[in-house]
C-alpha cells in the first residue's frame, strides 16, 4: 500500500495543477466562506489536481456525475474510486478521509445523542444505507449507557457470498468508541433477511466475547433490498442462553 501511495503521489507532478485565480474555489472559500462552495468546488479542492487536458474542476464534476453525487461517492470503497480515470489511490483515500472526517464530526456534535429505541429504528436507518448493495457489509453500532448513539462504523465488507469477521474485529471498534453496549447490523443482498446458520454462529461468538469485556451485544439486525428486516432479539435468538 505504501508503494502504491508513493507512486500515485509522484504521478501527480504530471497532472495539471488547480489554478488559484480570483474566482477559484480556494479564493472563494477564503473570501466568502467554505459554505458558499458547491459540491464540485469542495471536491476539486480535495482532489487538488486534474489530468493533462482535463482541469480539476471538470474532473470533479465528471466524478460526481459518474458516482451519483457525494452520496454515491460515500458508498464506494477506495479501490472503486481509484479506478476512475484521473483519481488513483492517493486521491481516493483523500476523498474518503474527508468524507469520514465530516461524518464523525457531525455524529459527535449531536447532543443529545439520538436514542436507539428498537430494531425498527436501526432497520430504518440502515435499509437506505445498505439494502441496495450487491455485497455484504457488517456495521457496529456503539451505544452509551442510555442507549444513545455513540458511533456507527463498518467493520467488514465481503463479496456476494458473504464476509469474514472475528469477535476481535467487532470488539476493537466498540472499545475504541467506549461503548456501553453494541448492536450489529448487516445486509443480505439476496433480499431475504432470515439469518443463516453462519450469521447465528458469528453472533453467538460476538455475544460471548462481548459479555466477557462487559459490553453486551443487544441485537443483530439484518436488512434486505425488499425493505424487510430481521432482528435476532425480536426473534428470540438473542440473548443466548
Amino acid at each position: 500500500m505504501d508503494a502504491m501511495l508513493e507512486l500515485a503521489t509522484a504521478s501527480e507532478t504530471l497532472f495539471e495543477p488547480m489554478p488559484l485565480g480570483p474566482r477559484g474555489p480556494r479564493e472563494r472559500a477564503l473570501e466568502e466562506g467554505i459554505l458558499m462552495l458547491s459540491d464540485a468546488d469542495l471536491l476539486a479542492i480535495v482532489l487538488g489536481t486534474g489530468l493533462v487536458g482535463c482541469s480539476v474542476f471538470r474532473l470533479a464534476n465528471e466524478l460526481l456525475d459518474r458516482v451519483g453525487g457525494l452520496e454515491g461517492l460515500g458508498r464506494l470503497g477506495p479501490s472503486a474510486i481509484a479506478e476512475i480515470p484521473g483519481v488513483g489511490t492517493a486521491k481516493a483515500l483523500r476523498l474518503l478521509a474527508g468524507l469520514e472526517i465530516g461524518r464523525r464530526s457531525l455524529m459527535r456534535s449531536i447532543r443529545p445523542r439520538p436514542a436507539v429505541c428498537n430494531s425498527a429504528t436501526v432497520a430504518a436507518w440502515f435499509t437506505s444505507r445498505l439494502a441496495w448493495r450487491e455485497y455484504e457489509e457488517l456495521w457496529v453500532i456503539s451505544l452509551d449507557g442510555r442507549n444513545g448513539l455513540r458511533s456507527a462504523r463498518r467493520v467488514a465488507q465481503g463479496g456476494v457470498h458473504g464476509l469474514g469477521i472475528t469477535s476481535r474485529d467487532v470488539l476493537r471498534v466498540a472499545l475504541q468508541d467506549t461503548a456501553a453496549a453494541l448492536i450489529l447490523v448487516h445486509n443480505h443482498p439476496s433480499g431475504d433477511p432470515t439469518p443463516s446458520d453462519a450469521d447465528v454462529a458469528m453472533t453467538r461468538k460476538v455475544a460471548e466475547a462481548s459479555n466477557v469485556v462487559g459490553v453486551p451485544l443487544l441485537d443483530h439486525v439484518i436488512v434486505s433490498s425488499t425493505g424487510d428486516y430481521c432482528s435476532m432479539l425480536d426473534r428470540g435468538i438473542l440473548p443466548f442462553e
